[in-house]
């Protein structure tokens, strides 16, 4: 992890509470980041990157702003319990809270001092609360100190054996409902590899593209330094450097590899008759689609991209358009639809992806805050909108043609439930064998899960982080009869 231990008392855009700014720019940076992830729902990972550029951030203080945002947002459920411990206060402003987060993680999971850890945050809380909760700030800090992570872990967690769940919760900073969820997930693991999955969305992930299908061996020529992906022929880890002069070239775009394998199972099952015309059915903000069209292409197939949202759609027109700027082939379309009720005929297309809207719990390497924002009650209305997604999705493809319904999260809810119960009441699909289809993958097919038994879950395909060094992408093949 980053070290940085100064206090800079540089000037920076945007004007302190009082006086000259204590913070350092890099501190700030991040408690600006938290309290528009708190107050506005914001993006953690599509706002900092734009504030470090506008606060002109570069180097070891941008490593050591996104290591405190990003970090301090994993660690979110952790630190508060912590702080429970270290505080008389029932109720803290959240701003203070943010502030108090911050330190927190400065202490107990970075190589920054103590003395630094505490002055700075005394410092950030005079910036942006006043000198008055500066006190308070100082002290808990100065209590948090006196113990490791660990040793405040066995102070502040339940029992592990009388309370599995709430320890877990507890010690890899989990809402515990997504704890159980992952649980259910993995069927009968063992506590450790329960545990595991959960450390493993606490790891921050490497970055990920996707060549252009077209040429990547062209590509590979211009690239910064890294290697191959393990298993999909079209991914590149970076191991340093910048991938944005090749995303905006549109040699590559940034997309894990378990995403890039979703979209290439859909082409490898087998189609009798023609194989002509493919769809993305939600198609924003454009990853698959733009593996897909360059897929079709060399088939001598056009790819339908749709989604909702107009602007999303436009989005997805634009990574098209850029990676088939130097051809003369570009014939795919994109359009703003409502994937429930689409304006093309039944049975028109022989291939079609539903990467349907999810949770996100597959992704909380990349969105560590999605994790304190979705609810139970979002997972059942969402299975809804799944459902209704995948029934069209089945309604677009003709006979004989495929459909892979994505999510990227494990929840039995939103993944095989979902499947199991449209394949239920239709006498026209059939589950077809994903991890076979992904057969160079080891460990891909799904247990039977503590609720259900149904053997058609060891058909679908299941990615973890801790197996895969992925993202949690769910794959379900089906053939329309």
């Amino acid at each position: 992890m980053t070290e940085q231990t100064g206090r800079s008392r540089a000037s920076r855009p945007g004007e302190p509470r009082t006086g000259q700014p204590r913070a350092d720019p890099a501190r700030r940076a991040a408690y600006d980041v938290l309290r528009a992830v708190a107050d506005r729902d914001a993006y953690a990972n599509l706002l900092l990157p734009a504030l470090l550029r506008e606060r002109g951030l570069t180097g070891r203080d941008a490593a050591f702003a996104t290591e405190l945002t990003y970090g301090t947002l994993r660690g979110h459920g952790t630190y508060d319990a912590i702080l429970a411990a270290c505080s008389d206060r029932d109720d803290v402003d959240p701003p203070v809270r943010d502030v108090l987060r911050l330190g927190m993680h400065q202490l107990l999971a970075t190589r920054v001092g103590s003395h630094a850890a505490v002055a700075t945050s005394v410092d950030l809380a005079k910036d942006v609360c006043g000198p008055r909760p500066s006190g308070f700030v100082n002290a808990v800090l100065r209590r948090v100190a006196t113990r490791d992570l660990q040793a405040w872990i066995e102070i502040v967690a339940p029992s592990r054996s009388q309370d599995p769940t709430g320890y877990l919760a507890v010690r890899h900073s989990y809402p515990r409902w997504i704890v159980e969820a992952f649980r259910d997930a993995l069927g009968d693991a063992s506590g450790a590899e329960i545990e595991n999955a959960l450390a493993a969305g606490n790891v921050r992930p490497d970055v990920v593209l996707a060549l252009t299908p077209a040429d990547p061996a062209e590509a590979d020529r211009v690239l910064p330094a890294g290697g191959p992906t393990r298993w999909s022929p079209y991914g590149f880890r970076l191991a340093s450097g910048d991938p944005a002069p090749l995303v905006a070239s549109g040699q590559a775009a940034v997309q894990d590899e378990a995403s890039q394998l979703a979209a290439l199972a859909l082409t490898r099952v087998g189609v009798s008759g023609p194989d002509d015309l493919w769809l993305d059915l939600c198609a924003g903000p454009g990853g698959k689609a733009r593996l897909l069209s360059g897929l079709a292409a060399a088939r001598g197939a056009r790819l339908v991209a749709s989604d909702v949202r107009p602007h999303r759609a436009r989005r997805v027109l634009e990574t098209l358009r850029r990676t088939h700027s130097d051809t003369h082939t570009h014939t795919d379309a994109v359009l703003a639809a409502d994937g429930r009720h689409v304006p093309w005929p039944p049975g028109t297309f022989d291939r079609v992806l539903a990467d349907v809207p999810c949770s996100g719990l597959g992704s909380l390497r990349r969105r560590p805050e999605a994790r304190w924002r979705k609810t139970p009650e979002d997972v059942k209305e969402l299975a809804v909108l799944q459902r209704e997604l995948l029934e069209a999705a089945i309604d677009s493809a003709r006979p004989g043609g495929v459909i892979a319904y994505v999510t990227c999260t494990p929840h039995l809810a939103e993944t095989r439930e979902v499947v199991t119960a449209v394949a239920d009441h239709r006498d026209d699909v059939t589950v077809l064998d994903a991890p076979a289809v992904l057969s160079e993958v080891p460990d891909l097919r799904c247990p039977e899960s503590r609720r259900s038994s149904d053997p058609r879950y060891r058909r679908f395909a299941q990615f973890w982080p801790h197996r895969h060094g992925t993202d949690a992408i769910f794959l379900a093949l089906l053939r329309r009869g």
